[in-house]
């Protein structure tokens, strides 16, 4: 019997090829890009198995809605009328969009988040440091439903595994397309969704992915997504840095700033350092509460 070289029984078992993965460690964190995977067949990832966990995760852990939105929206949109089960088995005809939310929750699914992870830690770990707080969010929405546009504070690589869609992005740390005023309210409590304008589209970049191909998202980069004409799921995989929980805090360190009348100086983009907002920030979290 011969035995197996390890070096190629990882290659051959990796869900990003060398080729993407080489091509994220360029990009990465602040360049948007599209990768290729090969997790499209998982027997985790398909419709009823799914439904299976949306129901075993704790309320707080779902969300779902009418898909049918326009990009913009004041606040979070409305309910289905339907359970979750129902809301993902009929996803094909129930014109919603429903969220699995920390499914690291279940071990098997934590097994896939770290194992896909895993596979990106050096590149990650070069550029930003620790990889902290990784996360996995699964995605099931109807034909043509909409994301509408928003932000996310998290690096965060989106996966397609079964139908279409197009994400637009926005430069991130752009204040022309997401407000200071704005990510300061989000860091302290506020929604993520942003106020839009159709302006706003000529300066969109449109990534299309399929099955097997995935785009990266830099931390609290503009965007919104639609559906193709199919249904479709995504795995969104997500991770913290030292990096982005410091510019989160230089955020909350403004807004306190701002409502004392005076105009604070936005965070720098990586690699610039936001350690110094960041420290204030947790030093009056400590001394006045949250």
């Amino acid at each position: 019997m011969t035995a197996r070289d390890p070096v190629l029984s990882r290659k051959a078992s990796a869900a990003f090829p060398e080729e993407s993965r080489e091509a994220f460690s360029r990009a990465y964190p602040e360049t948007p890009h599209v990768l290729h995977h090969n997790l499209q067949d998982d027997e985790r990832l398909t419709l009823d198995a799914l439904a299976e966990l949306g129901a075993a995760l704790p309320q707080s852990s779902i969300e779902y809605n009418r898909g049918d939105l326009p990009i913009g929206i004041d606040g979070k949109p409305g309910g289905n009328g339907m359970t979750i089960g129902d809301t993902i088995r009929h996803i094909a005809t129930s014109e919603s969009w429903a969220v699995l939310k920390n499914i690291e929750q279940a071990p098997a699914y934590r097994a896939l988040l770290m194992d896909l992870l895993e596979e990106l830690r050096p590149a990650i770990e070069t550029k930003t440091g620790e990889m902290l707080t990784p996360q996995g969010f699964i995605f099931i929405s109807s034909p043509h439903a909409v994301t509408p546009y928003h932000f996310d504070p998290e690096h965060n690589i989106l996966l397609q595994l079964r139908g279409s869609k197009v994400m637009t992005q926005f430069p991130a740390g752009d204040t022309r397309y997401a407000p200071d005023e704005v990510h300061e309210s989000y860091h302290l409590g506020g929604p993520r969704e942003l106020p839009w304008t159709e302006d706003l589209m000529a300066a969109g970049t449109p990534y299309s992915i399929g099955p097997g191909e995935a785009v990266f998202v830099p931390v609290m980069a503009p965007h919104f997504v639609r559906n193709g004409p199919e249904s479709s799921i995504s795995l969104s995989i997500t991770w913290r840095s030292e990096w982005s929980y410091a510019e989160a805090g230089a955020r909350c360190f403004n807004g306190l700033v701002r409502k004392l009348g005076i105009e604070p100086k936005a965070p720098g983009r990586w690699p610039t350092s936001n350690q110094t907002k960041s420290l204030a920030f947790r030093v009056w979290r400590r001394a006045f509460g949250s």
